[in-house]
Protein backbone atom coordinates (compact mmCIF):
# COMPACT_ATOMS: atom_id res chain seq x y z
CA UNK A 1 0.00 0.00 0.00
CA UNK A 2 2.78 2.74 0.62
CA UNK A 3 4.33 2.20 -2.94
CA UNK A 4 0.63 3.22 -4.35
CA UNK A 5 0.15 6.10 -1.70
CA UNK A 6 3.53 7.44 -2.60
CA UNK A 7 3.10 6.89 -6.77
CA UNK A 8 -0.58 8.72 -6.26
CA UNK A 9 0.97 11.40 -3.94
CA UNK A 10 4.22 12.76 -6.47
CA UNK A 11 1.49 12.30 -9.17
CA UNK A 12 -0.74 14.13 -7.70
CA UNK A 13 1.52 16.58 -6.44
CA UNK A 14 2.92 17.48 -10.19
CA UNK A 15 -0.10 17.55 -11.22
CA UNK A 16 -1.33 20.05 -8.46
CA UNK A 17 1.08 21.87 -6.74
CA UNK A 18 -0.26 23.16 -3.13
CA UNK A 19 0.31 26.92 -4.02
CA UNK A 20 1.92 28.91 -0.81
CA UNK A 21 -0.88 30.55 1.26
CA UNK A 22 -2.82 27.10 0.61
CA UNK A 23 -5.37 26.67 3.62
CA UNK A 24 -4.00 23.46 4.43
CA UNK A 25 -0.76 25.24 5.19
CA UNK A 26 -2.59 28.18 6.84
CA UNK A 27 -4.35 25.99 9.03
CA UNK A 28 -1.10 23.71 10.06
CA UNK A 29 0.33 27.42 11.22
CA UNK A 30 -2.87 28.71 13.12
CA UNK A 31 -2.28 25.30 14.96
CA UNK A 32 1.68 25.83 15.84
CA UNK A 33 0.60 29.20 16.73
CA UNK A 34 -2.30 28.49 19.02
CA UNK A 35 -0.04 25.56 20.36
CA UNK A 36 2.82 27.67 21.40
CA UNK A 37 0.44 30.45 23.13
CA UNK A 38 -1.34 28.34 25.02
CA UNK A 39 1.44 25.84 26.51
CA UNK A 40 4.76 27.87 26.29
CA UNK A 41 5.47 29.67 30.02
CA UNK A 42 9.19 28.89 29.20
CA UNK A 43 10.04 26.44 31.70
CA UNK A 44 11.32 23.10 30.04
CA UNK A 45 8.30 20.83 30.83
CA UNK A 46 5.85 23.64 28.51
CA UNK A 47 8.16 23.79 26.13
CA UNK A 48 7.66 20.09 25.08
CA UNK A 49 4.24 20.34 25.80
CA UNK A 50 4.07 22.65 23.18
CA UNK A 51 5.96 20.80 20.65
CA UNK A 52 4.02 17.75 21.92
CA UNK A 53 0.72 19.07 20.86
CA UNK A 54 1.95 20.97 17.82
CA UNK A 55 3.93 17.84 16.22
CA UNK A 56 2.05 14.97 17.83
CA UNK A 57 -1.22 15.55 17.82
CA UNK A 58 -2.23 16.07 14.11
CA UNK A 59 -0.03 12.90 13.24
CA UNK A 60 -2.45 10.43 15.46
CA UNK A 61 -5.46 12.58 13.96
CA UNK A 62 -4.17 11.34 10.18
CA UNK A 63 -3.81 7.99 12.06
CA UNK A 64 -6.89 7.74 13.71
CA UNK A 65 -8.59 8.48 10.36
CA UNK A 66 -6.12 5.89 8.96
CA UNK A 67 -7.19 2.72 10.56
CA UNK A 68 -10.55 3.75 10.50
CA UNK A 69 -10.77 3.66 7.21
CA UNK A 70 -9.04 0.70 6.98
CA UNK A 71 -11.24 -1.28 9.13
CA UNK A 72 -14.72 0.07 8.69
CA UNK A 73 -14.62 1.23 4.94
CA UNK A 74 -11.68 -0.88 3.03
CA UNK A 75 -8.16 -0.33 2.59
CA UNK A 76 -8.50 1.35 -0.73
CA UNK A 77 -9.52 4.45 1.00
CA UNK A 78 -7.09 4.26 3.61
CA UNK A 79 -4.70 4.42 0.52
CA UNK A 80 -6.06 7.39 -0.52
CA UNK A 81 -6.20 9.02 2.66
CA UNK A 82 -2.52 8.09 2.64
CA UNK A 83 -1.98 9.45 -0.22
CA UNK A 84 -3.72 12.88 0.48
CA UNK A 85 -2.07 13.38 3.66
CA UNK A 86 1.30 12.67 1.65
CA UNK A 87 0.69 15.10 -1.19
CA UNK A 88 0.19 17.83 1.63
CA UNK A 89 3.16 16.75 3.37
CA UNK A 90 5.10 16.88 0.11
CA UNK A 91 6.31 20.00 -1.01
CA UNK A 92 8.56 18.88 -4.44
CA UNK A 93 7.07 21.74 -6.57
CA UNK A 94 7.14 24.10 -4.12
CA UNK A 95 10.89 24.56 -3.91
CA UNK A 96 11.24 23.45 -7.63
CA UNK A 97 9.71 26.64 -8.13
CA UNK A 98 12.23 28.75 -6.97
CA UNK A 99 14.84 26.68 -8.13
CA UNK A 100 13.76 26.89 -11.79
CA UNK A 101 13.54 30.73 -11.19
CA UNK A 102 17.18 31.03 -10.14
CA UNK A 103 18.40 28.90 -12.77
CA UNK A 104 16.78 31.01 -15.22
CA UNK A 105 18.01 34.59 -14.14
CA UNK A 106 21.21 32.32 -13.79
CA UNK A 107 20.80 31.00 -17.58
CA UNK A 108 20.19 34.93 -18.47
CA UNK A 109 23.52 36.18 -16.63
CA UNK A 110 21.49 38.28 -14.49
CA UNK A 111 22.68 37.87 -10.81
CA UNK A 112 21.39 40.42 -9.77
CA UNK A 113 18.15 38.70 -9.80
CA UNK A 114 18.91 35.61 -9.11
CA UNK A 115 20.45 37.25 -5.62
CA UNK A 116 17.34 38.79 -4.98
CA UNK A 117 15.23 35.55 -5.79
CA UNK A 118 17.48 33.67 -3.32
CA UNK A 119 17.08 36.05 -0.60
CA UNK A 120 13.36 35.90 -1.08
CA UNK A 121 13.07 32.56 -1.13
CA UNK A 122 15.23 31.75 2.05
CA UNK A 123 15.62 35.04 3.78
CA UNK A 124 18.97 35.56 3.85
CA UNK A 125 20.75 38.05 2.72
CA UNK A 126 22.62 37.67 -0.83
CA UNK A 127 23.28 41.13 -1.63
CA UNK A 128 26.89 40.32 -1.29
CA UNK A 129 27.43 37.05 -2.16
CA UNK A 130 30.21 36.58 -4.50
CA UNK A 131 29.57 35.30 -8.38
CA UNK A 132 31.44 32.01 -7.50
CA UNK A 133 29.65 31.69 -4.78
CA UNK A 134 26.18 31.61 -5.77
CA UNK A 135 25.82 28.56 -7.62
CA UNK A 136 26.85 27.11 -5.01
CA UNK A 137 24.39 28.56 -2.65
CA UNK A 138 21.88 27.85 -5.16
CA UNK A 139 22.81 23.78 -5.10
CA UNK A 140 22.84 23.87 -1.60
CA UNK A 141 19.45 25.58 -0.82
CA UNK A 142 17.94 23.07 -3.00
CA UNK A 143 19.47 19.92 -1.92
CA UNK A 144 18.63 20.66 1.43
CA UNK A 145 14.75 21.36 0.50
CA UNK A 146 14.86 18.28 -1.39
CA UNK A 147 15.60 16.48 1.77
CA UNK A 148 13.09 18.05 4.20
CA UNK A 149 9.96 18.27 1.79
CA UNK A 150 10.85 15.33 -0.03
CA UNK A 151 13.50 12.13 1.18
CA UNK A 152 12.59 12.70 4.78
CA UNK A 153 8.88 12.82 4.35
CA UNK A 154 9.01 9.52 2.29
CA UNK A 155 11.72 8.16 4.59
CA UNK A 156 9.19 8.67 7.94
CA UNK A 157 6.46 7.74 5.81
CA UNK A 158 7.51 4.47 4.78
CA UNK A 159 9.16 3.00 8.02
CA UNK A 160 6.23 3.86 10.30
CA UNK A 161 3.54 2.49 7.68
CA UNK A 162 5.83 -0.49 7.44
CA UNK A 163 4.28 -1.23 11.04
CA UNK A 164 0.85 0.01 10.58
CA UNK A 165 1.32 3.32 11.26
CA UNK A 166 -0.24 4.63 8.17
CA UNK A 167 0.62 8.67 7.42
CA UNK A 168 1.48 9.27 10.93
CA UNK A 169 5.47 9.35 9.85
CA UNK A 170 5.10 12.07 7.11
CA UNK A 171 2.99 14.73 9.14
CA UNK A 172 5.65 13.99 12.30
CA UNK A 173 8.69 14.82 10.32
CA UNK A 174 7.06 17.70 8.34
CA UNK A 175 5.33 19.14 11.37
CA UNK A 176 9.08 18.73 13.29
CA UNK A 177 10.86 20.34 10.71
CA UNK A 178 8.28 23.39 10.13
CA UNK A 179 8.25 23.89 13.95
CA UNK A 180 11.70 24.66 14.39
CA UNK A 181 11.66 26.76 11.49
CA UNK A 182 8.55 28.66 12.00
CA UNK A 183 9.19 29.57 15.85
CA UNK A 184 12.66 30.71 15.41
CA UNK A 185 11.38 33.06 12.22
CA UNK A 186 8.43 34.19 14.84
CA UNK A 187 10.63 34.83 17.53
CA UNK A 188 13.42 36.70 15.22
CA UNK A 189 10.98 38.65 13.70
CA UNK A 190 8.76 39.36 17.23
CA UNK A 191 5.60 38.58 15.16
CA UNK A 192 4.87 36.66 17.96
CA UNK A 193 6.89 36.35 21.13
CA UNK A 194 8.22 32.18 21.70
CA UNK A 195 10.50 31.22 24.24
CA UNK A 196 14.28 30.43 23.82
CA UNK A 197 13.23 26.98 25.94
CA UNK A 198 10.68 25.97 23.17
CA UNK A 199 12.99 26.79 20.15
CA UNK A 200 15.81 24.94 21.58
CA UNK A 201 13.33 22.08 22.57
CA UNK A 202 12.00 22.47 18.78
CA UNK A 203 15.55 22.06 17.37
CA UNK A 204 16.41 19.19 19.76
CA UNK A 205 13.58 17.72 18.89
CA UNK A 206 14.05 18.01 15.14
CA UNK A 207 18.03 16.95 15.00
CA UNK A 208 16.22 13.76 16.48
CA UNK A 209 13.69 12.90 14.33
CA UNK A 210 16.09 14.17 11.01
CA UNK A 211 19.51 11.86 12.36
CA UNK A 212 17.66 8.66 10.44
CA UNK A 213 16.65 10.34 6.71
CA UNK A 214 19.49 12.59 6.50
CA UNK A 215 21.46 9.21 6.12
CA UNK A 216 18.91 7.49 4.14
CA UNK A 217 19.36 10.65 2.12
CA UNK A 218 23.34 10.52 1.70
CA UNK A 219 23.21 6.64 0.91
CA UNK A 220 20.64 7.37 -1.82
CA UNK A 221 22.63 10.47 -3.41
CA UNK A 222 25.64 8.32 -2.74
CA UNK A 223 23.81 4.78 -5.14
CA UNK A 224 22.61 7.29 -7.37
CA UNK A 225 26.01 9.36 -8.36
CA UNK A 226 29.81 8.61 -7.37
CA UNK A 227 29.38 6.37 -4.63
CA UNK A 228 33.09 6.48 -3.64
CA UNK A 229 33.01 10.03 -3.24
CA UNK A 230 30.28 10.79 -1.58
CA UNK A 231 30.95 8.42 1.01
CA UNK A 232 34.40 9.74 1.32
CA UNK A 233 32.80 13.03 2.16
CA UNK A 234 30.45 11.46 4.25
CA UNK A 235 33.49 9.58 6.33
CA UNK A 236 35.26 13.00 6.42
CA UNK A 237 32.22 15.35 7.47
CA UNK A 238 31.53 13.02 10.35
CA UNK A 239 34.73 13.52 12.11
CA UNK A 240 34.97 17.47 11.91
CA UNK A 241 33.26 18.74 15.06
CA UNK A 242 29.52 20.30 15.20
CA UNK A 243 28.23 17.50 12.97
CA UNK A 244 24.92 18.04 11.87
CA UNK A 245 22.52 16.57 9.75
CA UNK A 246 22.68 19.15 6.77
CA UNK A 247 26.18 19.27 6.70
CA UNK A 248 25.95 15.29 6.18
CA UNK A 249 23.48 15.33 3.65
CA UNK A 250 25.72 18.06 1.67
CA UNK A 251 29.13 16.11 2.32
CA UNK A 252 27.56 13.45 0.49
CA UNK A 253 25.90 15.46 -2.33
CA UNK A 254 29.53 17.24 -2.71
CA UNK A 255 30.54 13.73 -2.97
CA UNK A 256 28.23 12.27 -4.99
CA UNK A 257 28.23 15.13 -7.86
CA UNK A 258 31.94 16.01 -7.42
CA UNK A 259 31.88 19.72 -6.48
CA UNK A 260 33.00 21.84 -3.75
CA UNK A 261 30.37 22.96 -1.75
CA UNK A 262 30.77 25.27 1.83
CA UNK A 263 28.05 24.16 3.86
CA UNK A 264 26.85 27.60 4.98
CA UNK A 265 23.46 26.80 4.17
CA UNK A 266 23.48 23.94 6.47
CA UNK A 267 21.94 24.20 9.75
CA UNK A 268 19.29 26.97 8.33
CA UNK A 269 16.66 25.08 10.03
CA UNK A 270 18.55 26.39 13.56
CA UNK A 271 20.67 29.23 12.85
CA UNK A 272 20.72 30.13 8.79
CA UNK A 273 23.68 30.21 7.36
CA UNK A 274 25.77 28.94 10.18
CA UNK A 275 29.43 27.34 9.01
CA UNK A 276 29.34 23.49 9.24
CA UNK A 277 32.47 22.67 8.98
CA UNK A 278 32.04 20.95 5.64
CA UNK A 279 34.54 23.05 3.53
CA UNK A 280 37.25 21.39 6.33
CA UNK A 281 36.21 18.38 5.79
CA UNK A 282 36.54 18.53 1.73
CA UNK A 283 39.59 20.52 2.02
CA UNK A 284 41.49 16.84 0.64
CA UNK A 285 41.20 16.73 -2.03
CA UNK A 286 40.08 20.08 -3.23
CA UNK A 287 36.92 19.73 -5.88
CA UNK A 288 35.67 22.29 -8.52
CA UNK A 289 33.84 25.44 -7.75
CA UNK A 290 30.31 24.74 -8.62
CA UNK A 291 29.46 26.46 -12.35
CA UNK A 292 26.17 26.79 -13.98
CA UNK A 293 26.24 23.23 -15.80
CA UNK A 294 26.11 21.76 -12.35
CA UNK A 295 22.60 22.54 -11.77
CA UNK A 296 21.26 20.59 -14.31
CA UNK A 297 23.62 17.74 -12.72
CA UNK A 298 21.68 17.91 -9.29
CA UNK A 299 18.34 18.36 -10.32
CA UNK A 300 19.36 14.44 -12.01
CA UNK A 301 20.45 13.44 -9.23
CA UNK A 302 17.55 14.16 -7.04
CA UNK A 303 15.32 12.23 -9.36
CA UNK A 304 17.38 9.68 -9.87
CA UNK A 305 16.74 9.22 -5.86
CA UNK A 306 13.61 9.59 -6.58
CA UNK A 307 12.84 6.89 -8.68
CA UNK A 308 15.28 4.89 -6.12
CA UNK A 309 12.56 5.14 -3.85
CA UNK A 310 9.45 4.22 -5.72
CA UNK A 311 12.04 1.40 -7.23
CA UNK A 312 12.86 0.29 -3.78
CA UNK A 313 9.00 0.66 -2.13
CA UNK A 314 7.50 -1.16 -5.14
CA UNK A 315 9.92 -4.24 -4.55
CA UNK A 316 9.28 -4.12 -0.88
CA UNK A 317 5.25 -4.37 -1.76
CA UNK A 318 5.97 -7.10 -4.54
CA UNK A 319 7.75 -8.88 -1.90
CA UNK A 320 5.03 -8.54 0.89
CA UNK A 321 2.15 -9.74 -1.18
CA UNK A 322 4.38 -12.64 -2.82
CA UNK A 323 5.17 -13.10 0.99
Amino acid sequence: MSFISVLFALLLEQARPLQRGNSIHAAMRSWVRWCSRSFDAGKPQHGWLAWGFAVTVPAVLALLIFWLLDRFIGWPLAVVWSALVLYASLGFRQFSFHFTQIRDALVNDDATTARTLLANWQQVDAETLPDQELVGRVIEYSVLAAHRHVFGVLAWFSILAAFGFGPAGAVLYRLAEFVARYWRHQSLHHLQPVSSTLQEHARTAWAWMDWLPARMTAVGFAVVGNFEEAIDGWRRYAVVPDVDQDGLVLAATAGAVNIHLSGMAAGSTAQAGSPSGLSDAQDQPRRPTPELAHLAIVVGLVWRTVVMWIVLLALLTLARLLG
